[in-house]
């Protein structure tokens, strides 16, 4: 009997000791710097707990982790129609994150769920009011438009949204084709382009440089005639230097001379010039001076 006894006394104390370390584990509770605990006690919320070490009360308390850190919404292809009524497949991302639990916890149920029916929405909404080209150039601002609108409604669920991104546009086929030989087009437009600017970079070249060179050669005969004529100058004035140092006799002289040279040639016949014989004049004055003061001197 007594051993019975004790028997059950030892499975009570292990039950005991059960229920203690359950409500101890139920009761401490260990946050992590980027999560934090929203209380509800009795069904009312106390508030957010954390991080470190949290004590809650067993069975009035029930605690709901919240993560703080920034995740990302993935929203499959959806089917759009631009302003210009094209149908093109849009998908992008939504990154967001907690920016105060408690609301995020009391105020929405599925925040993926309702932040992907709005995003959506909010799409179309945004897609129709632009033009098909400038859906296809102007990515950053359509990212910035659905960011603000998706942040303006998810703000009072508690989360902010931090970017939208699209992934990819996909306009219909016909489009698809129409801009591949646009670009196609443009790029033929560019090399032809491109190659005309070289030619005529080429030309311009090659025509500054006969530029150049006519001009250098102009330059090389302007000096050339310039120093032919200070050659030429420089002459005349030695020629009327030694010509200034020349009388008249010495001009006779040379008349003789030349009149000699004449008369040793094979012609017979000479033709004078009138001037000729005034040029003597002076020669003879001279010889008949020299002629009488001879004959003055005779005995």
């Amino acid at each position: 009997m007594a051993t019975g006894t004790l028997a059950g006394l030892s499975v009570l104390g292990l039950v005991v000791l059960i229920i203690i370390i359950a409500l101890a584990v139920a009761a401490i509770k260990i946050v992590r710097e980027y999560q934090r605990l929203v209380v509800f006690r009795l069904g009312r919320s106390i508030g957010e707990r954390g991080p470190g070490l949290v004590l809650l009360i067993p069975i009035l308390d029930r605690a709901v982790w919240v993560d703080l850190r920034e995740k990302y919404l993935e929203v499959p292809h959806q089917t759009t129609i631009t302003k210009d009524n094209a149908n093109i497949s849009v998908d992008f991302l939504i990154y967001w994150q907690v920016a105060d639990p408690v609301a995020s916890v009391v105020q929405v149920q599925n925040f993926a769920g309702a932040s992907q029916g709005i995003a959506t929405t909010t799409l179309r909404a945004v897609i129709g009011d632009i033009m098909l080209d400038d859906v296809l150039a102007q990515r950053e601002h359509i990212n910035n438009v659905l960011r603000t609108k998706l942040d303006e409604v998810t703000e009072r669920w508690g989360n902010k949204v931090t970017a939208v991104e699209i992934r990819e546009i996909l306009p219909p086929r016909e489009i698809q084709e129409a801009m591949t030989r646009q670009m196609s087009a443009e790029r033929t437009r560019r090399a032809v382009v491109t190659e005309a600017d070289g030619k005529k970079q080429a030309t311009i070249t090659i025509a500054e440089g006969d530029r150049q060179s006519v001009i250098l050669r102009a330059e090389g005969n302007r000096q050339a005639r310039i120093l032919e004529a200070e050659g030429y100058a420089l002459a005349l004035k030695t020629i009327f230097g030694a010509a200034q140092g020349i009388d008249a006799k010495t001009m006779s002289l040379q008349y003789l001379d030349a009149l000699k040279a004449l008369g040793s040639g094979p012609a017979t016949k000479f033709v004078v010039p009138m001037e000729f014989t005034a040029m003597l004049k002076p020669f003879l004055q001279y010889a008949a001076a020299g002629y009488a003061a001879g004959e003055g001197e005779t005995p």
